[in-house]
């Protein structure tokens, strides 16, 4: 998960609350919810420029994810404000590399780095399609 190469996007950032239903038999943060948090906010960062799910699901194409890579860092606890900050790290021809910081905001710790490997689909077919250069731009950086 290095960071050497410029971001495509810019960085979004998506704050959530530790809630009950988080939390493990370890007190605390179960693993796979910081899957989820990072896909919630991916799929946020995606409608804030323009493209949810349902522009996609009409467009008949969009990413899924090929695989996940986490590193945790330090627990997240029952009540803890995270910010998932999140950017679009690299944008292929047919795959898209977000990359991820999990920050818990009372302290800015980094509680979990994550990547994920995304394609991009024909809906209909389930096939790998070509990123179309209009939602590469609407990804881009701003500056």
């Amino acid at each position: 998960m290095s960071e050497n190469l410029q971001p495509y996007s810019d960085v979004f950032e998506f704050d959530y609350i530790v809630a009950e239903s988080d939390i493990d038999a370890m007190n605390h943060v179960n693993n796979l919810e910081y899957i989820r948090w990072t896909l919630r906010a991916a799929h946020a960062h995606s409608a804030a420029i323009g493209w949810s799910a349902d522009r996609f699901r009409q467009y008949g194409a969009g990413f899924i994810v090929r695989s996940h890579n986490i590193k945790y860092r330090l627990p997240a606890l029952l009540g803890d404000r995270v910010t998932i900050k999140t950017w679009v790290h690299e944008l292929n021809r047919v795959s898209s590399i977000r990359k991820y910081h999990i920050i818990r905001s009372s302290d800015g710790r980094r509680l979990a780095d994550a990547e994920t490997n995304w394609v991009f689909v024909d809906f209909q077919t389930t096939g790998l399609r070509q990123i179309p250069a209009e939602i590469k731009a609407a990804f881009a950086r701003s500056t």
